[in-house]
């Protein structure tokens, strides 16, 4: 599936979506609890996910160095996310420069 800035994904069998903020280069597969991204506009129904692990935070950013993939948590659930297999963390914040 390609990857477009906005493009909202959801999980077969999780309650997981997320938001494309910034596009994977080259192209990823996506999964959550080891259950593989699907549009999240033509739904997301199935058997529940197979692994379990750190779950997802809603409000979130999560980010993968290696493609530049970065994803928003729209609505949380099981399961850490991964990108080509690689776990994403979440993103830290970025330090506000100073007021001096």
């Amino acid at each position: 599936m390609e990857l477009k800035p906005g493009t909202k994904l959801a999980f077969p069998g999780t309650t997981t979506e997320v938001v494309v903020v910034r596009p994977a280069n080259p192209t990823v597969v996506v999964t959550s609890a080891g259950v593989e991204a699907v549009d999240a506009t033509t739904g997301a129904e199935g058997a529940p996910p197979a692994e379990a692990g750190e779950d997802t935070q809603i409000g979130k950013r999560y980010f993968d160095e290696e493609s530049g993939l970065e994803l928003l948590c729209a609505k949380a659930g099981a399961g850490p996310l991964a990108a080509d297999g690689r776990i994403l963390p979440v993103k830290g914040a970025q330090p506000l420069p100073s007021s001096d």
